[in-house]
């Protein structure tokens, strides 16, 4: 919206959308106008994935910032994290109660993005103890490196799906060394419902690493059927038919 400068002040020249006014210059006078449309918002099925990707990685967010968390790679934590949420898989949530602000535990969640090489990380056991394997040595350890261990647990409040992270120094003494590995073990690393990321630090750098994890709730939320339901609570496609998501 413009301004314009008078003897009286400032006018605004433009659309106020929500009262539905409109005002312009024609031959010198300002005409206002009541300016509503009743035109559908579009709503294609490219458009509908997007926006649906948007909303989870939005409540990913909302939930993952309160963590000490480290994105290194873009201009701010936010857009370096949604640079990678948004390729994650596409869950379809109706519009209904406060099941637009769900999110979901999915192997793959972004927790942290920097220059250093990435920890391949796998859930396992250890004699007979559930763990948490890496690949990294024995030379991994140096002055100044320390590890971060990022828990992501799904609940599921007033039957809204939510996902709720935390962080922790995991001290290397803790780290049991398998192989030429280090692994951390832990009867936790059982549990289906939660996720785990092991990030290793130096200094202002550190591993690009995303969740593991065997939850598969996520997965009743990806079905073309889930795709549909989720349409139809938002006044359905402006396109005839549906594909299949991608």
């Amino acid at each position: 919206m413009s301004k314009k400068s008078t003897s009286k002040g400032l006018m605004l020249i433009g659309s106020l959308r929500k009262a539905g006014v409109t005002t312009y210059m024609k031959q010198g006078k300002i005409i206002t106008r009541v300016s509503n449309s009743n035109e559908r918002r579009s709503n294609t099925l490219p458009q509908f994935i997007q926006r649906q990707k948007m909303r989870h990685t939005i409540a990913l967010w909302k939930m993952l910032k309160y963590c000490e968390t480290m994105f290194t790679e873009r201009q701010t934590a936010y857009q370096n994290f949604a640079s990678l949420a948004n390729r994650l898989p596409v869950v379809f949530v109706p519009n209904i109660g406060l099941m637009g602000s769900a999110s979901f535990l999915m192997p793959g969640i972004p927790v942290s993005d920097g220059k250093l090489p990435t920890i391949n990380e796998q859930l396992g056991e250890i004699d007979g103890t559930a763990a948490l394997m890496t690949d990294l040595r024995g030379e991994a350890w140096v002055p100044q490196t320390k590890l971060l261990l990022y828990t992501a647990e799904q609940h599921i409040d007033c039957d809204m799906p939510q996902v709720q992270f935390s962080v922790r120094e995991v001290a290397w003494e803790e780290m049991s060394f398998v192989d030429g590995h280090y692994v951390l073990k832990g009867d936790a690393f059982a549990d289906d419902m939660k996720g785990w990321a092991l990030v290793l630090v130096k200094g202002e750098r550190c591993s690009p690493q995303t969740i593991i994890t065997r939850c598969t709730l996520y997965q009743q939320y990806t079905t073309e059927d889930a795709l549909e339901k989720a349409a139809d609570s938002y006044g359905g496609l402006t396109e005839p038919g549906f594909l299949s998501p991608r």
